[in-house]
């Protein structure tokens, strides 16, 4: 009998805690006891939007790898502290004295540290007309036919570290590495075409390199392969002009192009500025010279501004720019110091959110991108983050609008049907074995709610992961 009413009793326990677990709590359950997941740690903080409630947790304090995740802090602190209608500036101008259509002085372009500079983002912004095109025709319009001097490209308003310390090997010669300069221009990428023959494994060619930056060398080690997809890596340091590429392309292909990191952008536009100035006439007869110090006696011939700092930071979050964002970092240290430094920039994000009173000892910050797997953060400090900015600060607009929704930007594996109306809005972030959300959402029941979920450390296949993570943002909408 005894036994009866223990198993009874039991029973009775255990429907309790089944059925007082949510939908969404049962979802989580599940999802963990995965065998890609159990070894993996997973973070989660779901709040009320209105009242900053906790609505679910776990692991919420915990610091984990935040891969891209991190630009909500980057992006939200630059609308912060240099505004939505912050503009990078570019001056063109000269020293010396113009007689007679001859410049007996210097040609000077002062880099802004603009990371949009000839952007393939903002096309309509910088190639109507091509923005050398508009330098050339102010130049002339100034007087100027001949150049007896050089032309001088000064970057001295960002320090002379491209790229952070703590970038791994296999990313930074690839496009997505991109380091950065006071004078970035054509988002720091260059494209290498290959040809690959019809049989898999064999060696493949090198048929065009564009744009062409001079002195570099490639040693291609890329094989054609059955693999539909561009499986090449480009590797070298940010210091040199040698480039060794290896992996897989597309078997049969006559042309397939892949992308790569620029990492002498100055040679570039000093290299293709002369072209645009020949091209309209005006010659020069000195030298290019790279020029890290103040010019003296400068005379301002055109001022080049970039989009607003508002629309940078949209295709920044929609199309996850590690490029723009290290340069934020670093143009939030030029505006308060007078130089842009990764370091200062950082700390000057981190005292800003301590002043906000957030808990920065959830925070630790490489860079501004989220590609150093050096980054940590919390969940719950990410979900506060997007507390403040979404209801106290006068930059919500432009904050949650750099946000994509399913189906759009870095959220184009989730279903739109499954969020419709802008339901789910945020910011995506993934790398090896981390793959982390966090934003906004309005669940079925009319409550606003930020989340963000952190997985570090798992195993197995990354599409099954992002179709898990939306099964579970599927039930933080139908279940609070």
């Amino acid at each position: 009998m005894k036994v009866r009413y223990f198993l009874v009793f039991a029973f009775l326990l255990f429907s309790t805690i089944l059925f007082g677990q949510s939908a969404f709590e049962l979802q989580l359950q599940r999802f963990t006891e995965l065998p890609e997941y159990r070894n993996a740690l997973i973070g989660i903080h779901v709040a009320d939007l209105e009242t900053g409630n906790t609505v679910f947790e776990t692991n919420s304090g915990k610091l984990f790898i935040p891969a891209s995740v991190l630009k909500l802090v980057t992006t939200a602190s630059a609308l912060e502290i240099l505004g939505p209608e912050y503009r990078f500036k570019t001056n063109v101008g000269y020293s010396g004295k113009i007689v007679n259509g001859t410049l007996h002085g210097n040609l000077i372009v002062v880099g802004g540290g603009d990371p949009a500079l000839g952007s393939e983002y903002f096309k309509d912004h910088y190639f109507a007309p091509h923005f050398l095109e508009s330098w050339v025709q102010q130049i002339r319009a100034a007087g100027i036919k001949r150049i007896q001097g050089n032309l001088i490209l000064n970057g001295s308003l960002y320090d002379s570290e491209k790229i952070p310390t703590t970038w791994i090997w296999e990313d930074m010669g690839n496009y997505y590495g991109a380091g950065t300069s006071a004078l970035t221009v054509y988002d720091n990428q260059f494209r290498i075409s290959f040809r690959s023959p019809a049989i898999a494994g064999l060696p493949t060619e090198i048929i065009s390199v564009y744009p062409k930056v001079a002195g570099m060398s490639f040693q291609n080690e890329v094989l054609s392969s059955d693999i539909n997809s561009d499986q090449a890596y480009v590797f070298g340091s940010p210091i040199d002009r040698n480039r060794v590429i290896r992996g897989t392309i597309p078997k049969n292909r006559r042309a397939f192009t892949i992308k790569a990191s620029n990492p002498f952008p100055e040679n570039l536009l000093a290299d293709d500025f002369l072209k645009h100035l020949a091209n309209e006439g005006v010659f020069l007869n000195g030298q290019i010279v790279f020029n890290r110090e103040d010019n003296s006696g400068f005379n301002q011939i055109y001022l080049t501004e970039s989009p607003t700092l508002a629309e940078i930071v949209k295709v920044l979050n929609y199309e996850s720019v590690n490029l723009f964002a290290e340069h934020l970092v670093k143009q939030i240290a030029a505006e308060k110091t007078g130089v842009g430094t990764r370091e200062t920039g950082l700390k000057i994000i981190e005292e800003f959110w301590e002043k906000e009173g957030l808990d920065i000892r959830q925070l630790f910050m490489e860079d501004g991108s989220g590609l150093s797997h050096f980054n940590a953060v919390s969940p719950a400090f990410l979900t506060s983050v997007l507390q403040k900015m979404a209801n106290a600060s006068k930059n919500s607009f432009s904050f949650t609008e750099s946000l994509p929704t399913a189906g759009q930007g870095t959220l184009n594996h989730f279903s739109a049907q499954n969020f419709p109306e802008k339901s789910l809005v945020a910011k995506s972030g993934s790398m090896s074995r981390v793959r982390c959300y966090a934003g906004f959402i309005h669940s079925k029941s009319g409550k606003n709610l930020t989340f963000c979920i952190m997985a570090n450390h798992f195993s197995g296949s990354l599409q099954k992961l992002i179709s898990e993570m939306e099964n579970l943002l599927l039930a933080i909408r139908e279940n609070y």
